[in-house]
């Protein structure tokens, strides 16, 4: 007998990942230093979180041209991924820090661009490295406690940004800040949203056991005339 993926796929495959996401993220706004995470991974991290929701929803709808077989949804989460991919690769290099306000980063930032190139020029919360051929801005949130360093500009020396992300990956650990009020929010939405998930799981296996209680497998055609004609 050839298995197939549930179809449709049950609702807790699509919170299990963003209950996870929301719990590392009250773990990082819970945190007494900062968490330096690069662009790529965030994005990586952020469309994961919500590639459940967008199988059990609008990829949904496209599993039908995949065919019925058990490559269907892998094939549709490949393509998913694919996306995924693109998007980030397609995004402004930058390097995102959780749990720390612009005024908290923002002096850290200027002594790594005034190490990096003496001559740096800044200009609000844009700065310019001509000697190394960079261009930096500072992205913050306030409310939400994330700041983002993002390379602007044209023109970009691939190694004058991996330099700056080394240095700043490697000074911020080191600030010492209070724990975000966001923190224990998204602990806690991402605890429930991990009970619901588990809950429905636990309802879809009964559930599952009951119809096959109810619905005993039975021999084949082919098996039975083979058992009528010995």
């Amino acid at each position: 007998m050839i298995r197939t993926f549930p179809d449709p796929l049950p609702p807790w495959i699509a919170l299990v990942p963003l209950g996870l996401y929301l719990l590392g993220l009250g773990w990082a706004h819970l945190r007494r230093r900062p968490l330096v995470v690069s662009g790529m991974w965030d994005g990586i991290l952020l469309g994961s979180s919500v590639a459940g929701l967008a199988l059990v929803g609008p990829l949904a709808l496209m599993r039908p041209a995949a065919g019925n077989s058990l490559w269907s949804w892998p094939i549709v989460l490949l393509l998913f991924g694919l996306l995924i991919s693109l998007c980030v690769l397609v995004s402004r290099p930058r390097v995102v820090v959780y749990n720390i306000t612009v005024d908290q980063l923002r002096p850290l930032v200027v002594e790594i661009v005034s190490s990096l190139d003496p001559a740096a020029r800044w200009a609000g919360e844009s700065a310019g490295l001509p000697t190394c051929g960079l261009q930096l801005q500072i992205d913050g949130n306030g409310s939400m406690r994330s700041v983002s360093v993002v390379a602007v500009g044209g023109r970009l020396s691939v190694e004058s940004w991996s330099e700056f992300s080394r240095r700043l990956r490697q000074s911020v650990p080191k600030l010492r800040v209070r724990s975000s009020p966001w923190g224990p929010v998204f602990a806690a939405i991402g605890a429930v949203v991990i009970a619901v998930a588990a809950w429905d799981a636990y309802q879809t296996l009964v559930h599952s056991s009951q119809n096959d209680s109810h619905n005993p497998p039975r021999a084949s055609d082919d098996g039975a005339r083979r058992f009528v004609g010995a």
